[in-house]
């Protein structure tokens, strides 16, 4: 079976050569471009423009900064190109200082202009001019380099659309297709801890190993850690899990919270995840993808939309901890047989409709805990790709040997965040993989987000 994660593959490169076929790069180009457009599609006019709090932005600013970034390639590589009408990167720029100061992030949806035709007609411009650059110029590997960058990084975005969207329109939003989760054979599985041997681990994204697979710099360099025997549960925390914290009165109880978190519970009358609400009847109920839904009707999807603070507090109330980066890790990618890490839990080969729920499954939300028998890992933990991202207990900092490789990337964030590993429904599937770092707040919880735990031995 073909790995379709294996990105330079499908482009026939020869690395001792400096060419790439670049009709198979605008293919790719063009499917990733459709994405971002097949997400908002569904939206009307008004959608685009509105954002919903500080920390969201309004899909038409998405679009703009998805196509603002192949712009500067455009500008950088292609000696042809003729810019477009106007200069759109004040307020298409997010943090990158090189190119002037951003635009104030919690006010995009403060301005109409550019407007969502004007921003569409860009969207067209540049995919244009970068098809006549794919046409008329040799592609070498440093231009291939950076617009796989460029590529990953529209497929980031495509996932922030889904949560801003969620948070825009939360149960009115409804998606171009969607299709039936898989059925579930939990009944013949229990929920358990798998003990996980400790010893020595390389943790990070072996470059030699996978050479023609894409990864960030801040997965690298591979090296070694020590690691204690431990326990991880073999599932994720579920809606019927976390129904048993907050009856339990654990949103009320400070002996479970960090201090930082508890005084964010109270300030901020926090008491269920996000996106959940009492009806008059007491009954939680929950406004996602699906429409507006009885929790106790799917006890057994993991739960999500919860803050770091919340998937801490809930293993301290269970008696437990959340896992470090290496031990999920380890559990997500160690095979004891083959003495080896794998690429996926369940082996090198990419994601697949038999094996997660990500993007491209069109599930539109968490499936059964036991629903993807084919996805597990070598030492038998469900749903540790795809799903929700889970929260570990590591601070996102830079890996020993650190060097960055894209200037003003993700090494800028290397300070107040945590880790989550894994990916999501809303994640594209070429974007994860069981070494790549994604990385929030402590508080943050709009993204697709929940937790598994884990123990000391």
């Amino acid at each position: 079976m073909e790995n379709q994660n294996k990105i330079l593959s499908l482009l026939d490169v020869d690395n001792s050569s400096s060419g790439v076929d670049s009709e198979k790069l605008f293919s790719l180009f063009m499917k990733v471009r459709r994405m971002t457009i097949e997400i908002c599609e569904p939206l009307e006019i008004e959608d685009y423009v509105i954002q919903t709090d500080v920390f969201m932005s309004p899909p038409r600013w998405h679009i703009g900064h998805v196509t603002w970034f192949y712009d500067q390639l455009l500008k950088k590589f292609y000696k042809n190109y003729k810019s477009y009408k106007e200069d759109y990167s004040h307020y298409l720029n997010s943090y990158y200082q090189a190119f002037g100061q951003p635009f104030n992030k919690a006010k995009r949806g403060t301005v109409s202009r550019p407007t969502v035709k004007e921003t569409l007609d860009y969207w067209n411009y540049i995919n244009n001019e970068v098809a006549s650059f794919f046409k008329t110029a040799e592609i070498k590997l440093n231009v291939l380099k950076n617009f796989l960058l460029a590529f990953n990084h529209e497929w980031q975005h495509q996932e922030l659309l889904v949560y801003d969207i969620q948070h825009l329109l939360q149960n009115k939003y409804i998606p171009k297709e969607v299709k039936n989760p898989p059925r579930s054979n939990g009944s013949a599985i229990k929920k358990e801890m798998l003990k996980i041997p400790g010893g020595i681990f390389e943790l990070g994204f072996d470059i030699l190993k996978w050479k023609d697979q894409f990864a960030y710099d801040v997965e690298m360099p591979s090296h070694k850690v020590c690691l204690n025997d431990y326990y991880i549960d073999n599932t994720l925390v579920t809606n019927a899990d976390f129904l048993q914290f907050i009856r339990d009165g654990a949103y009320g109880n400070y002996k479970y919270w960090l201090d930082e978190g508890w005084q964010w519970v109270k300030q901020n009358k926090i008491n269920s995840p996000l996106y959940w609400e009492q009806d008059e009847n007491g009954n939680w109920v929950k406004c996602d993808f699906k429409g507006r839904r009885f929790i106790e009707n799917f006890p057994d999807e993991p739960v999500t939309n919860v803050s770091f603070f919340e998937a801490d507090a809930y293993a301290r109330w269970a008696g437990k901890r959340l896992p470090t980066e290496a031990e999920w890790e380890k559990a997500a990618g160690w095979d004891e047989d083959r003495g080896e890490k794998r690429l996926y839990p369940w082996g090198d080969d990419g994601p697949n409709e038999f094996n997660s729920n990500l993007l491209e499954s069109k599930i539109w939300a968490s499936c059964d805990i036991f629903a993807y028998e084919k996805g597990k890992s070598y030492y038998g933990c469900y749903g540790m790709i795809g799903e929700v991202w889970e929260w570990t207990s590591s601070e996102f900092v830079a890996y020993p040997g650190f060097k960055s490789g894209f200037a003003e990337y993700n090494d800028k964030w290397f300070t107040n965040q945590k880790v989550l590993r894994g990916g999501s429904f809303g994640t594209p599937k070429l974007l994860t993989r069981n070494t790549y770092r994604n990385f929030f707040k402590t508080h943050e919880r709009w993204l697709i987000s929940g937790f598994r735990c884990a123990k000391d031995a």
